[in-house]
């Protein structure tokens, strides 16, 4: 074998058409054949001037007679002063950061490289280890990396430097641990969260590298890790063995030369994929021979395997091509980043204008001093005396709540198997406006079931089956009979009747037709596996005997495809072998028919349908069956009047359809047409389009035989379950891997368009100029669907991405099909810079991975194609029809509960700091703490919390009746629980209620003043458990407790605390109705306005309740 084979990267045919494309830009001229206004050299200049909404004319003459799309160049226009004020400074910022960071992670360029097999030393470059590293920190960064994500939210920064303030002696306030304690709490329970998540990713990390895999080495086999495998090694993988980098496939087990992989970790596609050793060492005798003269052979994609596939058929060897971060999948999965909820970004932008409050108001008390002695020192002892108008129980109250509303998901036995993997944004499920999501699995169960099979004038549906297999077995009784009749089996009957097409063929003989060309015409292969008990490698079987049907499994790059299968099989027909030359079929009689198999021409996205050319060994016969959609093959069939109606019937239903058809060879016919395409597969240019040309003079006149309905069945309850997302005001956008046709049946059949919308599909645009002409013929199109392939997706947005985002959000559903994984995520993240707004992705395999880690909030599905997804999401569900609930039940409370309990906290704060200010006033604004030491410790824990805290059990309304009024969330999107107006109106009464409580007690208590501490506190916790009262709207058990505890705790306090209060002055009747008074006065007038609002103006979850 030869030692050295120069190895041309898959990769590298990238490149190579970016260059191309680079070129093809570049390239103009004089001798360029479109007419001035498309030359190319003009062409991108002209359009960068050119509005984007044009009528056609107006493309070719210039005149614009058509409105224009805002231009995102024009804004950018306005450079100077204005532009860096108004964030100039912050884009400037990052864009000098990312180019440090590009310098620092400078990309290789990939170019073609020589492999040495066996020899990873003789490498000249080097490569990456073969390691998996999901982690997001190291043993150096950990702690600085998680102290840097707290502190920089402007709420953790500033409690820091307050407490830091407190070593300063002239500063200080009160005691270091009223300070430091919280603040030491937050950073512990935040660390070893991190701790915990980070430790288990390294464990699943360990497990994947530490795989062990065999080696061939001159010394023969040697095990070795994952993480140690380099470029150039020769390794040995088993069947059901991941396989660990990116290889060629050089040689297998199996007499075939071929192998299948499993990809569902790699794409999403439950199927299997067939793979082909490379011919020359396939047939080599042994590996590590030379071979005389060196062999030069191209490789192809069929030749390489993947890392993340597992090995599903026999045992493979290939050399290491690819190790690390520059095997496939790694370079198709972006890195996780920390999300951060928009509730957390809202209360921060608060706490920010708290801080402004808090500023203002020193400033006003040392004003009202009159700048009397060291006043910036007064000044910052009044910052710290107002600290608490900025609560640091925000942060950790808000935690819990987040801590209890996953808890409370996990709980719901409505959606049992839920995991909430990130515990820190519950309340985005509330708030969400996007939602994407794949198909394959998450919408569909990918469970293909054959429905129907039309004949032009009979339709068979899954009723009428039974029928089918007369047909069949009538058809090949007589074929044999006749034949043992005629003793040499030289022409069946049916010969008779394809010689003279004016007879009408019986339906019986046109069913045999049809089963028969379904069983032939596709890209299954029957896999037989060991029966239990059965030592040595899983082959074919290779004697007619052992086809036993309990060991068959069919495998096939497509559902469809197995299922159409399974469907002969049941009506008597079976396919029982296959390989790259011959099939055979066994009959209802148990007779094993056998065909050569001569030519092959397999899907393509463009060509719609796929064919093959058979002889039948035992008549000699040459038939070209052929496949595909209704598009495709409705111009190369013979002239019918039934055949584009049946389709859109089918299509109706929900089918997703294939049009069969066949046409007779004779031997002439064959060899004339097998010389002219091996002809034109040896030519250098143009090669696609002679080979396209030599088989499309074969489909002519084509015999039209059958058309076949297939179900891919959805997945339970999506119809209603898109509906009530829909009714939410949720947009719902499938990103999907799959055909254009197939997407668009899957979005009519699940409802995610409504019948009766009309769905616009987006032409195949390969140029700017193309894209534009598009773009205006769907600017013209009102309340449509818009359904678009990735391909033409990629151009739009690398020329007119602000534009197409524009017009796709405003349609009520969008359907991207044949979508590689990074551009699901890249739409996921255009969606959130165009318009702000929150997006979940949801899918269930590994291709979904970077979809899903880009949104706002992932959603995982556990399902066939593996745990990948369910892994890399926030949440992990078990079924689509659980993210009703999910969002409706526990996003919308868990948004509703934590905006109350924000706000709660932050009206705890505001009224201890209005009634310091009023206290400080009084006293000739000095800046000495109205309540010290263990009373302001007591105040925000054991005397309030509790009470505080219960409201993260509060619900509006009962979780079936969020399910069945949906619209109810579309409110929460708006964001009306927590905005300016809502925290302007708790500021009100947090200054109302402080300035009653310090007022009142120093009026009602003029000869004790003394006690004003005791009065006010008391009067302070008392009005505190009635405002949570207050702002209940369903009281749970647990709530009633919390009051009565925090009552309790305070009562019983009372007598330890000596230095704050005078026991004997608590215990008099004056004390407890001025206490009492003060309470009432506060908290009244509140009440009395809440029942007026619920009764002018009551909110809408109110009308469904009363």
């Amino acid at each position: 074998m030869a030692d050295q084979i120069p190895l041309y990267p898959v990769r590298g045919a990238a490149a190579v058409a970016s260059r191309k494309r680079a070129a093809y830009y570049s390239a103009a001229g004089p001798g360029a054949e479109r007419p001035g206004r498309f030359q190319l050299e003009d062409e991108s200049a002209h359009l960068d001037e050119m509005p984007l909404m044009m009528s056609e004319e107006g493309f070719e003459n210039d005149e614009s007679d058509y409105h224009t799309l805002p231009r995102a160049r024009i804004s950018q226009r306005k450079r100077g002063l204005e532009w860096f004020v108004c964030g100039g400074w912050k884009f400037l910022c990052t864009s000098c950061c990312d180019w440090l960071i590009n310098i620092c992670q400078r990309k290789r360029e990939l170019k073609a490289r020589t492999v040495w097999l066996g020899y990873p030393e003789k490498c000249e470059e080097k490569h990456p280890r073969n390691s998996i590293k999901n982690q997001k920190y190291n043993v150096f960064t950990f702690i600085p990396g998680v102290l840097y994500e707290q502190f920089k939210f402007f709420l953790n920064l500033y409690f820091l430097i307050v407490s830091c303030s407190q070593f300063v002696p002239a500063l200080k306030i009160g005691y270091l641990y009223t300070y430091w304690a919280p603040l030491g709490f937050v950073l512990a329970v935040t660390i070893v969260r991190e701790a915990v998540d980070e430790f288990r990713r390294f464990q699943r990390d360990k497990e994947v590298n530490s795989q062990l895999y065999s080696k061939l080495t001159v010394r023969g086999k040697v095990q070795v890790k994952s993480s140690d495998i380099q470029v150039g090694d020769l390794i040995i993988v088993e069947k059901n063995q991941r396989i660990p980098s990116d290889m060629v496939f050089l040689r297998t087990s199996e007499k075939a030369g071929s192998c299948f992989i499993r990809t569902d970790q790699l794409d999403g596609e439950t199927d299997w994929k067939l793979k082909v050793a490379v011919s020359c060492t396939q047939r080599l005798p042994a590996l590590g021979e030379d071979s005389d003269p060196p062999v030069h052979e191209s490789l192809s994609i069929e030749n390489t395997l993947w890392a993340s596939t597992i090995v599903a058929s026999g045992t493979v060897i290939g050399v290491v091509i690819y190790t690390g971060k520059e095997t496939r999948s790694v370079m198709n999965t972006s890195n996780p980043k920390n999300k951060v909820g928009l509730l957390d970004l809202e209360l921060n932008q608060l706490t920010k204008a708290l801080f402004l409050a808090l500023v203002a108001l020193s400033l006003v008390m040392v004003t009202l001093q009159g700048f009397v002695g060291p006043w910036y020192r007064n000044l910052f002892r009044f910052l710290l005396l107002f600290s608490y108008i900025i609560p640091i129980s925000l942060r950790v109250n808000l935690d819990m709540g987040k801590a209890a509303y996953g808890w409370m998901i996990m709980r719901d036995e409505n959606i049992p198997g839920t995991v909430v993997r990130t515990s820190t944004i519950p309340e985005e499920l509330g708030r969400l406006v996007y939602l994407l999501t794949d198909k394959t699995g998450t919408l569909t169960q990918n469970e293909m079931i054959f429905k129907r099979l039309h004949l032009g004038t009979v339709s068979y549906g899954t009723d009428t089956m039974d029928e089918i297999q007369s047909h069949v077995m009538n058809s090949y009784s007589q074929m044999y009979s006749q034949a043992s009749g005629n003793n040499a089996s030289s022409t069946p009957p049916r010969k008779a009747q394809s010689s003279a097409p004016k007879v009408r063929k019986s339906v019986s003989s046109r069913v045999h037709e049809a089963v028969k060309a379904i069983a032939l015409c596709h890209n299954v292969t029957p896999v037989y596996e060991a029966r239990a008990g059965v030592t040595g490698e899983t082959e074919y079987a290779e004697v007619d005997q052992d086809f036993s049907d309990e060991n068959r499994t069919y495998q096939a790059s497509s559902p469809d495809e197995v299922a159409l299968v399974q469907w002969t099989e049941s009506v008597g027909l079976t396919l029982v072998n296959r390989d790259l030359t011959s099939m055979q079929l066994r009959t209802p009689g148990g007779q094993i028919l056998t065909y050569c198999v001569l030519q092959m021409f397999p899907f393509t996205s463009e060509s719609k349908r796929m064919g093959v050319i058979v002889r039948d060994e035992s008549t000699a016969e040459i038939t070209f069956y052929m496949k595909g959609a209704d598009v495709a093959m409705s111009t190369i069939v013979q002239y019918n009047d039934w055949l584009e109606e049946e389709c859109g019937n089918m299509a109706r239903e929900g089918l997703r359809t294939l049009v069969v058809a066949k046409r007779a060879l004779t031997e002439e016919q064959y060899q004339d047409f097998e010389s002219r395409y091996s002809q034109a597969k040896l030519s250098v240019h143009d090669r696609t389009l002679k080979v396209a040309a030599v088989v499309e003079s074969l489909e002519r006149e084509m015999e039209l035989l059958c058309l076949t309905g297939v179900e891919d069945q959805l997945q339970a309850d999506v119809r209603p379950t898109l509906e009530m997302l829909r009714n939410a005001g949720i947009k719902i956008w499938m990103l999907t891997g799959d055909k254009l046709e197939t997407a668009t049946c899957i979005a009519k059949s699940s409802h995610l368009v409504s019948r009766t919308q009309d769905i616009h599909t987006f032409r195949p645009v390969t140029s700017r100029g193309e894209a534009h002409l598009e773009l205006n013929a769907f600017r013209r199109k009102h309340d449509c669907a818009l359904v678009i392939s990735g391909d033409s997706l990629e151009v739009c947005l690398r020329y007119y991405e602000h534009e197409l985002a524009e017009l796709a959000c405003q349609c009520p559903a969008v359907v991207c099909c044949r979508c590689s994984p990074t551009q699901k995520a890249r739409i996921v993240k255009l969606l959130q810079q165009r318009t702000g707004k929150r997006t979940c992705a949801i899918g269930d395999g590994g291709n979904d991975v970077s979809m899903i880690q880009a949104a706002d909030c992932g959603i995982g599905i556990e399902g066939k194609e593996g745990k990948q997804a369910s892994l890399a999401a926030d949440f992990s569900i078990t079924q689509f029809k659980h993210i009703g609930r999910l969002l409706m039940v526990h996003g919308r409370s868990s948004y509703k509960r934590s905006a109350a309990l924000g706000q709660f906290v932050m009206h705890r704060g505001l009224i201890i700091s209005t009634m310091q200010a009023v206290f400080s006033s009084v006293f000739y604004f000095a800046s000495v703490p109205l309540y010290q030491g263990f009373l302001m410790v007591g105040y925000a824990t054991i005397y309030t919390m509790f009470p505080v805290f219960s409201l993260v059990l509060d619900q509006d309304v009962k979780p079936e009746m969020a399910m069945l009024y949906p619209e109810l969330y579309k409110d929460l999107t708006k964001g009306r629980s927590l905005s300016f107006k809502t925290f302007l109106v708790w500021v009100l009464i947090s200054i109302y209620q402080g300035g009653i409580l310090m007022y009142g007690a120093l009026l009602l208590f003029e000869s004790e003043f003394v006690h004003v501490v005791a009065i006010s506190f008391t009067a302070l916790i008392l009005t505190e458990l009635l405002m949570v009262a207050l702002t209940v709207r369903t009281w749970h058990w647990l709530m009633v407790v919390a009051e009565f505890l925090s009552l309790g705790c305070y009562i019983a306090s009372l007598a330890f605390l000596n230095e704050y209060f005078d026991v004997a002055f608590i215990t008099t009747v004056t004390f407890l109705w001025k206490v009492s008074a003060i309470t009432v006065v506060s908290c009244l007038p509140l009440y009395v306005l809440k029942y007026l609002k619920r009764k002018l103006s009551p909110p809408s979850y109110s009308k469904l309740t009363s």
